[in-house]
């Protein structure tokens, strides 16, 4: 089972980069995206409904704002669509289906770069997702855009970045609380521990040709998937968006 996550950055930027054209090549059973940027009746072009897979949109209400993507090749037998929390599903951040007994959703979680007031929402987003992640019956792969490096490792730049939203003590802090209990764990570090491994780069100066990059795209897993992670690769041969696809194949 092949699973790509994206954060688009605008999913008609990205379709207009060749991104669709990659993706038929792909063979991937489920895809989720991040940032779509569009309302659904700005999709009305096949491409945004790719051949062989069943599609499945969340908007943000403001017109060309966030908004999260599923595709999968199997029809699903529920496709849940926000979380029931009006202030996040107004921002269409959360898109989930089941596949039998498996969960996959498409998360976007906040950004807090734009300043205090959007760190302070990405906190209250944070305090309500984690219970309510610890609740979901496994197995469940969560995917996304989370906005958090979690590890040192994860960026290049952390010592400068301690006191910028990314990479903040608390949310370091959040993200270990969800990886050390045993229920989650990150599936890109179950069979890839290397360094220099990111996921998005800064357009500013030249983030991306010297890889100063940050790894904030995550699948993260119930524990009991944690030996079904084969591979997991960043594609970064093109460029679709200012982050990378995280691929990942499963035993499942």
């Amino acid at each position: 089972m092949r699973i790509i996550s994206i954060n688009t950055n605008g999913i008609r930027a990205a379709a207009r980069k060749g991104f669709f054209s990659w993706l038929a090549a792909q063979n991937a059973d489920v895809v989720c995206i991040q940032e779509t940027k569009a309302q659904r009746q700005q999709l009305d072009d096949p491409q945004f409904h790719p051949k062989g897979y069943h599609c499945h949109y969340h908007d943000a209400e403001k017109k060309g704002y966030s908004g999260v993507a599923i595709y999968s090749k199997a029809l699903p037998d529920k496709v849940t669509v926000g979380l029931g929390w009006p202030e996040i599903d107004r921002e269409g951040r959360y898109l989930a289906i089941q596949l039998g007994n498996l969960t996959v959703a498409s998360l976007y979680m906040h950004s807090g770069t734009a300043g205090e007031h959007r760190q302070n929402l990405k906190y209250a987003f944070m305090a309500k997702f984690l219970p309510f992640l610890r609740q979901q019956a496994q197995p469940l792969i969560v995917c996304g855009d989370w906005n958090i490096a979690h590890q040192k490792i994860d960026l290049k730049n952390w010592q400068s970045n301690q006191k910028n939203s990314g990479f903040l003590p608390e949310e370091r802090a959040w993200m270990d609380a969800l990886l050390d209990n045993g229920q989650f764990v990150d599936a890109f570090r179950c069979v890839n521990l290397q360094a220099e491994q990111y996921t998005w780069w800064s357009n500013r100066g030249q983030a991306w040709l010297n890889n100063t990059g940050w790894r904030i795209d995550y699948q993260i897993i119930s524990a009991d998937l944690a030996k079904q992670v084969k591979t997991a690769h960043i594609y970064k041969e093109q460029r679709f968006s200012d982050h990378a696809p995280l691929m990942i194949d499963y035993d499942f």
